[in-house]
Formats: C-alpha cells, sequence, structure tokens
C-alpha cells in the first residue's frame, strides 16, 4: 500500500537507479504503445527483485522518487503492487493469472475483536460464496485459513509476492493454504478494527475475474449477495462484535478501501460504545477535534466527552491517507459523521498540535475543549470497574 515516504540517504544500488530510470520513462510516456514498452521492461526487474526478497532496494528507489519526481514514484508504486499480488504460470496445459484479494470486514467491540484460525466447515463455506458471488465464473479459489488483523497482514512487498504465490499455488491444486500461526505478531486491542480474509484466484488468461466484469454483473450487486449470503459464516468468527463486511477485491485496492470506511466506521463505534458502556446519548456528547503535526499534518484526533464537564472518555485517530493533506476537508467529513451519529457540540481547535503519545502506555493523548492534549479515562463503572480502551 502507498505510504508517504521520505529522502532516505542511503546509497543508491544498481538496482534502485534502474528502478527510477525506468519509473521515470513511464512517467513520460506519451502513448499507450510507449506506455507498453516502459511497463514490461519495468515489470522484468521489479519481478527479479521480488523474487530475490530485495525490498531494500524497491523502497529506497520509491524514497527518492516520492520528493524528486512524484508521479514516477505512483508509477513504480502501483507496478510493485500490482506485480507483488498477481502471478502468471502455466498449469494444466494453459496459463492462469493469480491474482491475491482481500474480503475485510469492519468491526468493533467492548471486548476483543478477533483474529483466528477458521475451522475447515467455514473456510469451505466462504470460498463457495465468494466464488458464487464475488469471483468470476472460471475462477479457481484458494483461502488461507486465518482471519488476520491489520498487524498480521504480510509487512512487505516481497512477503505480500511470497503469499501471492503460496496462495495461488493452492488453487491451483483445489485447496487453500494452511497458515503457521507461530510468531504471527500480536494483536493490538482497539474499539474498532478491521479483519481481513485473504486469498487467491487462478483464472484462465483473458477469463473475467470478479463477478462484476461479466456482462450481467455489477459491483452493488456483488456486494449485496456477499452480505447477505457470507455473513452468515462470518457470525460466528465475531462474537460479541457488531460487524460491516466490505466488497472484496484486489489485495491492495481492498486494503486501502478498508483504511478509507474505517474512519467514518471508528467514529460511528465509538459514539454507539459510550452509549452502550454510560447510558450517554450522543446529543449529551461532546467532540473535540484537533490537528496533529509531525513534518507535515499527519491526522486529526477527536475526542468524546460528556458536554457538561471536561473529560475526555474516549479518542479517535484519523489520519490523512495516500496524498490528502491539510488541504483535505478531512474535517467536513468528521463533523458530516458525528452529526449523523447524533452529536451535536463539535468543536474544532486552531492548533497545531503534535503527535503525542502517553509515556507508560504508549496510547495517543487527545485534545481537551482547553486545547490541551491528555490520556483518555473512562468513569468508574460499578458492575465492572475502569474501562480504558485505546
Amino acid at each position: 500500500m502507498k505510504r508517504t515516504r521520505f529522502g532516505s540517504r542511503d546509497r543508491l544500488s544498481r538496482e534502485a537507479a534502474e528502478l527510477q530510470r525506468l519509473a521515470a520513462g513511464l512517467s513520460e510516456s506519451g502513448g499507450k504503445l510507449e506506455d507498453s514498452y516502459w511497463e514490461t521492461q519495468l515489470a522484468e526487474v521489479v519481478d527479479g527483485l521480488l523474487k530475490n526478497g530485495a525490498e531494500d532496494d524497491i523502497n529506497t528507489a520509491l524514497d527518492r522518487l516520492f520528493e524528486a519526481n512524484p508521479r514516477a514514484h505512483d508509477e513504480l508504486a502501483d507496478m510493485v503492487e500490482s506485480r507483488a499480488e498477481t502471478h502468471r504460470v502455466g498449469a494444466q496445459g494453459q496459463e492462469f493469472d493469480i491474482q491475491l484479494f482481500a474480503a475485510p470486514v469492519l468491526a468493533w467491540s467492548r471486548f476483543s475483536i478477533p483474529a483466528c484460525s477458521l475451522p475447515k466447515s467455514t473456510l469451505q463455506a466462504l470460498a463457495v460464496q465468494l466464488g458464487a458471488h464475488v469471483f468470476g465464473g472460471d475462477a479457481k479459489l484458494a483461502l488461507a485459513d486465518f482471519l488476520f488483523s491489520p498487524d498480521q497482514l504480510p509487512r512487505s512487498f516481497c512477503d505480500t509476492w511470497q503469499l501471492t504465490k503460496q496462495l495461488g499455488e493452492a488453487a491451483l491444486a483445489g485447496g487453500h493454504l494452511g497458515i503457521d500461526t507461530n510468531g504471527m505478531p500480536e494483536t493490538n486491542r482497539f474499539l474498532s478494527d478491521v479483519r481481513y480474509l485473504v486469498g487467491t484466484i487462478a483464472i484462465p488468461r483473458g477469463k473475467p475475474l470478479f463477478r462484476w466484469n461479466e456482462a450481467d454483473g455489477n459491483k452493488d450487486n456483488a456486494l449485496k449477495e456477499w452480505l447477505k449470503q457470507g455473513s452468515p459464516n462470518l457470525e460466528p468468527l465475531l462474537t460479541g462484535c457488531a460487524w460491516q463486511p466490505l466488497l472484496p477485491d484486489a489485495y491492495h485496492a481492498a486494503c486501502r478501501n478498508a483504511d478509507k470506511l474505517s474512519r467514518p466506521y471508528s467514529v460511528k463505534a465509538s459514539v454507539a460504545f459510550l452509549q452502550t458502556m454510560l447510558g450517554l446519548m450522543p446529543a449529551d456528547i461532546r467532540a473535540v477535534v484537533g490537528p496533529c503535526y509531525d513534518r507535515r499534518m499527519e491526522e486529526y484526533r477527536v475526542s468524546l466527552g460528556p458536554k457538561t464537564g471536561d473529560e475526555v472518555y474516549h479518542g479517535i485517530v484519523w489520519p490523512l491517507l495516500g496524498a490528502e493533506d491539510e488541504a483535505t476537508d478531512a474535517a467536513g467529513e468528521i463533523e458530516t459523521v458525528l452529526r449523523e451519529t447524533g452529536v451535536k457540540e463539535v468543536l474544532f481547535l486552531d492548533h497545531h498540535f503534535p503527535m503525542e503519545f502517553c509515556d507508560d502506555c504508549g496510547a495517543p493523548l487527545f485534545p481537551n475543549r482547553e486545547g490541551e492534549l491528555v490520556h483518555t479515562e473512562m468513569p468508574e463503572q460499578p458492575a465492572t470497574g475502569s474501562q480504558i480502551l485505546h
């Protein structure tokens, strides 16, 4: 997934320099035929680096291009993502295109949101519903047998390439992929988070990948049927949670869409949480919104507390994504979402807050109405005691 990058002083390798040259050529191309020339050259170099695990060369080239040639940076990032999440292989006497995909699920809970292995029966049922309603009729499908948290997804382009390869082999063999959970990163506990089903499809070359690529299909109907038919199989995995499946799609596109939609979902979940835990109605909540900066504006932090006091019960981080910056009307979107939930008092602070975190627990600090960054703290509750979620 594309990330904001800042310049690196690392020595430029021959491979990283070649990536820069080819990406710059593609960014300056004036026609489709020239595009194809540069794309073929660039894809060949990227494939070799991914296969050899040369993540540093890829990242160095992206770092250098981010400031020197933003258009070439985007061309290279698009190519690396594409080559990491796709393969082309020969099998069974024909050529297959392999596409890594993700099926995100937004969830919130006052308990832990599960990240867990999938029972075989659930795995098979989910594969059937995805095959019937999301992917093309000629797709061979394989799923990883784990419901991933964001912390547990592949950490690099090379790791993503390896997962695509393994799942592609499983799809062509008619099976699924068992995930070794030994050493898997622990999942941080958040009130609201995303969970991911991850898999691949193997498609005979030239055939439709997705249901909406077919003449009688579209994305709205695919999502509607996935919600209707897939939800009963997800429900046992998410006990104690409220949840919302999103449209499965190509891996990086699905992850970016989940990042974007998780922001308003988190705001709505937080208001519902305070109402559930404290009986605090949305109209009795005050929201305080402040922008936070590092080298540039990175995020908004939203505090929720009672209108009648100065306390901050809960906070939400609204990160800026992709090309978003302080000129983007994220503040307007935050206000719209808050008002949709029933929160009427929304205070925007004209401050440049630093990216401050709690020294003891590492949780982000949130602005109160006085313009101070403070720790969130739920009030004491006789039945359950103090509740602190980050």
